[in-house]
């Protein structure tokens, strides 16, 4: 099958965006192993994601309007070049002496507010050069890209570690950015700018995005129901590590979380290989019903290879219902209003996120020490329960018909919708 030359510049944007994950990767598994040794505690674990994924969730609405009004690959290089300013602070604070928690959470928040103007963008370039045919093959490599900081960032983090400090991790993580900065622009250089006709006003594109998601009941819905689903997937990404550090050390938990996003590979392969071709929406269900079944199954044993093969298949279901979610939602938006539409899509869905950072980590710890038996099994307890509520989430997407019905649906029957 002939690639497009499209294609072939999207493969070149995908190349960055995988270096720029595995990079973002050494640097969160590094950090968030540095706070468990210091404090012992889930909760400093979950602060950390909160401080990095709030100002992205804040900042994602206003960078999506910019991805409409602005050059979208400009913005991709901009945000992805100034984030590394707060992975340097952090660095440099550790060559001057032990790093402060403080020093940590500012360089990680200053980062984070930076890379809020990648997302948006970078989802509404992959619109502008691809064709509807090609978004599903496109969507599973997309998926594999994030999938890298889980695949293979542990296991180069855990060896590392194993010999050297976090220091070398945040080196390596800053000079991915250079890498990734060249891919855009030479995929900027070849890429014509689609022109502006008219100049809004902020405000008034921001109700222009809310209107594209909030006309279609089903998108509405499939974004509310995405937003439950990522609380409980949140809840199992923050814990899984204690969970594991409790019995286990760094390198076991580099070695494991590598063996588990092995599963997230191997569907992203197929996916991109075949992609999906129709029931996008009860697709998607029953992946994520048994994602919930194998989170929970997760956390029943502290048998390293149990724990391996269960986050194998979770891992695995993951890239089957994004691609579906995906689908199902990009292709109910028109392309001129994509950037602000997935900037609030985005913030919608990750408030799941957020609920999951702030909660998770403080519920381990009260169980552990309520129970006396300490975070491990706390983790262990929420992770279990927060894979049971997936999967009986996921089930009821099965009888929701509004949103099977986006599948029949296009972004021309938003525009034609207002027009009458």
């Amino acid at each position: 099958m002939k690639i497009s030359k499209n294609y072939k510049k999207f493969l070149l944007l995908w190349a960055g965006e995988l270096i720029s994950c595995i990079g973002g990767g050494l640097t969160n598994f590094g950090l968030g192993i540095y706070i468990f040794q210091k404090t012992g505690s889930a909760a400093g674990m979950a602060l950390l994601s909160l401080i990095g994924f709030l100002p992205m969730l804040i900042l994602s609405v206003p960078a999506g309007v910019l991805a409409d009004r602005y050059d979208r690959r400009l913005l991709m290089m901009i945000g992805d070049g100034l984030s590394g300013v707060g992975v340097l602070y952090i660095l440099i604070s550790m060559l001057s002496g032990e790093a402060a928690m403080w020093q940590i959470y500012v360089g990680v928040a200053v980062s984070s507010c930076f890379s809020a103007l990648m997302q948006p963008a970078f989802t509404a370039t992959v619109t502008d050069l691809l064709t509807k045919e090609e978004y599903s093959k496109a969507n599973g490599l997309v998926s594999m890209a994030g999938s890298s900081r889980y695949l293979f960032s542990p296991l180069i983090a855990g060896l590392l570690l194993a010999v050297s400090d976090i220091k070398l991790l945040l080196i390596i993580d800053i000079c991915t950015f250079f890498l990734t900065i060249i891919s855009t622009a030479v995929v900027r250089n070849g890429l014509e700018s689609k022109p502006i006709e008219k100049k809004e006003s902020f405000f008034k594109s921001l109700k222009e995005g809310w209107q594209v998601i909030h006309s279609k009941e089903g998108l509405f819905l499939l974004i509310l129901v995405s937003a439950a689903i990522e609380l409980f997937l949140g809840t199992f990404q923050i814990l899984a590590e204690p969970f594991i550090l409790s019995f286990a050390d760094s390198k076991t938990l580099g070695i494991t979380e590598t063996i588990c996003a092995t599963g997230m590979l191997v569907s992203g392969v197929i996916l991109g290989g075949c992609g999906i071709k129709k029931n996008y929406a009860k697709i998607m269900s029953v992946a994520l019903m048994f994602s919930g079944i194998f989170v929970a199954g997760f956390a029943v044993t502290r048998n390293i290879y149990l724990i391996s093969m269960f986050g194998f298949l979770f891992f695995a279901t993951l890239p089957i219902a994004n691609n579906c979610l995906d689908y199902l939602a990009r292709t109910n938006i028109p392309d001129e209003l994509q950037g602000r539409a997935w900037g609030l899509i985005g913030f919608i869905s990750q408030m799941g996120y957020v609920v999951a950072f702030t909660l998770s980590g403080v519920l381990a710890d009260s169980i552990g020490k309520n129970t006396g038996r300490g975070v491990g099994v706390g983790s262990a307890a929420v992770i279990i329960v927060s894979g049971i509520c997936l999967a009986v989430i996921s089930i009821s997407v099965l009888f929701i018909k509004k949103i099977h019905g986006l599948e029949a649906c296009s972004c021309d029957g938003y525009v034609n919708m207002n027009r009458i």
